[in-house]
């Protein structure tokens, strides 16, 4: 993202999450503050979602189920740990995310890690949008290229003694090795059990020539706008890494069958290099 500039990544997303309440689709996830936080109404969402050619809005449309079955991915995740006695959740690089103006845990502590540029742009949609700061949530303003999360979250007031679930979708992919390699290692010394849920994209290598147009057309603009990708792993590269840093399981899901699992369907069948999402836990 651009210096004292609001991702505009995340505000992409959000408005794909939002047309998702409303688009004539299968609904993979229900976010009733989607729309509200993104600021502009059903209509100007379906424009911007379907105003391009046919090939684009399917991909678009796929792009959006995605980003649906992630998030669903994420809070099954955070209410399996919570069940389970978990009582602090990390979104990092919360974006627009509304997990934590929806959260239907009253004693889960929520801390909201992002740019500080674009917390502040997210608390004024907030305000904007009439959507009240819940006493559970707590903002950590952190620049992961130049700040570290330890420091950004102890000042929040962040219990590193006591188990906890990360959440980091939408990131590491804008991000350096160095700094997801970091972050990971932070995650991977909280009290367990600690369970870390995140997204990532396989290098350009391994897509067909079709899915590397697509990608590149994407690519493109993301870096456009100040935002390049500047990360890939394979399934078994982030799975090597995740256990030598002492994650004892590791459930990787790729877009298709995330997506087709959440539908009841077959998964769609050709894409040899999909988005992942994951979930990785340490329970010793």
């Amino acid at each position: 993202m651009q210096l004292g500039q609001p991702s505009r990544t995340a505000l992409a997303t959000a408005y794909a999450r939002a047309y998702h309440q409303v688009a004539t689709e299968p609904r993979i996830f229900t976010d009733p503050l989607a729309i509200r936080i993104a600021g502009i109404t059903p209509d100007q969402l379906a424009d911007l979602e379907t105003a391009t050619l046919q090939d684009e809005i399917d991909m678009r449309r796929r792009r959006r189920l995605f980003l649906a079955a992630r998030a669903r991915f994420a809070e099954d995740t955070v209410a399996e740990a919570v069940a389970a006695g978990t009582r602090q959740v990390v979104i990092l690089g919360a974006g627009l995310d509304t997990f934590a103006y929806r959260n239907p845990h009253p004693d889960v502590r929520v801390f909201e890690v992002d740019h500080p540029d674009t917390q502040e742009w997210k608390r004024q949609r907030l305000d904007a949008a009439g959507i009240e700061l819940p006493a559970s949530l707590t903002f950590a303003p952190v620049d992961f290229e130049c700040q570290t999360l330890a420091a950004g979250l102890a000042a929040a007031e962040f219990d590193r003694s006591r188990p906890a679930v990360f959440v980091w979708l939408g990131v590491i992919m804008y991000l350096t090795r160095d700094t997801i390699l970091d972050t990971l290692r932070f995650v991977a010394g909280q009290a367990t059990p600690v369970r870390l849920v995140f997204d990532y994209l396989y290098p350009a290598s391994a897509a067909t020539p079709e899915e590397l147009d697509q990608r590149t057309v994407r690519a493109d603009l993301v870096a456009s706008i100040g935002e390049p990708w500047l990360s890939f792993f394979t399934a078994d590269d982030i799975a090597n890494i995740l256990r030598e840093m002492g994650f004892d399981r590791v459930d990787d899901r790729d877009a298709p069958n995330l997506i087709a699992g959440y539908l009841g369907i077959e998964p769609r069948q050709g894409s040899t290099a999909p988005p992942h999402v994951l979930c990785a836990t340490r329970t010793a």
